[in-house]
């Protein structure tokens, strides 16, 4: 039997004078894709910065792709992860290429001349340009790309290590309406791929949720308000406490929207 991609087990996570997370269990399982929920100030950063290795609980245990956080050299275990985040994006030296920004994934690096590059690896991280529709882009500087582009070119990044463990912290945040359809439908096509890695988005808006995941984690206070399969989990009762507002919600073709219940 597979070890689960990422596993936390009684986690806490304290700083001073605030309660961040407590007692968290969340198991994902191979090949899962889960949506994490939660309004403002509930965890969903923090919870974010410990799959990802960058962040250890103050009590209880992470486990990411079979390795224990405090026991294993967090460099080599992030670079089977991939990350898409605006926490990156801002790290990226504007004047490097949309190309260069992808296949610098391929060793988890900021910039590609720290790390030599085969003719294949620069092809790989061409095709993946090409295939999420924006080959066009791929020797433009990133810093002249719109939010939309940076975003694909950075979900291009992520899938450079054919990474066993996706991370995504709110991809389609400060999207317009096009830019986010376009955005959730390219990451709809990847979770219907049946050799996708399991995968964990985080975000505050259920417009946002793409066709084909499979799970949802509900924050409140650093508390899980409830978690497992979405079409079991994600209704109105649950969403209402989690975001302490009474709310509507409805699904169509694969897509979710709630709104405020009217007086």
């Amino acid at each position: 039997m597979r070890k689960p991609p990422l596993r936390l087990t009684s986690v806490d996570l304290d700083r001073p004078g605030v309660v961040v997370l407590r007692s968290v269990d969340w198991e994902v399982g191979p090949g899962e894709r889960w949506i994490v929920l939660g309004p403002n100030g509930s965890g969903k950063t923090t919870l974010f910065e410990l799959a990802s290795g960058y962040l250890h609980p103050t009590r209880g245990s992470v486990e990411i792709l079979g390795h224990r956080l405090g026991r294993v050299d967090v460099r080599r275990l992030r670079q089977r992860i991939g990350l898409v985040s605006t926490a990156i994006a801002k790290l990226l030296i504007p004047r490097i290429t949309a190309t260069d920004v992808v296949v610098s994934g391929r060793h988890g690096a900021l910039e590609p001349w720290w790390q030599e590059y085969t003719q294949a690896e620069y092809e790989k991280a061409r095709t993946l340009l090409i295939e999420a529709g924006f080959g066009a882009i791929a020797d433009r500087p990133f810093g002249f790309l719109s939010d939309g582009e940076r975003q694909h070119v950075l979900l291009a990044r992520a899938m450079m290590s054919d990474p066993q463990l996706l991370l995504l912290d709110e991809p389609a945040a400060g999207l317009d309406v096009g830019g986010r359809e376009r955005l959730v439908a390219a990451l709809g096509r990847m979770a219907a791929q049946p050799d996708h890695p399991a995968t964990v988005m985080i975000t505050h808006h259920l417009e946002e949720i793409p066709a084909g995941f499979t799970h949802v984690l509900l924050l409140r206070a650093g508390r899980v308000v409830a978690s497992g399969p979405l079409p079991e989990v994600l209704e109105a009762g649950a969403l209402s406490a989690t975001f302490g507002l009474p709310l509507l919600l409805e699904s169509s073709d694969g897509r979710w929207v709630c709104r405020a219940r009217s007086v």
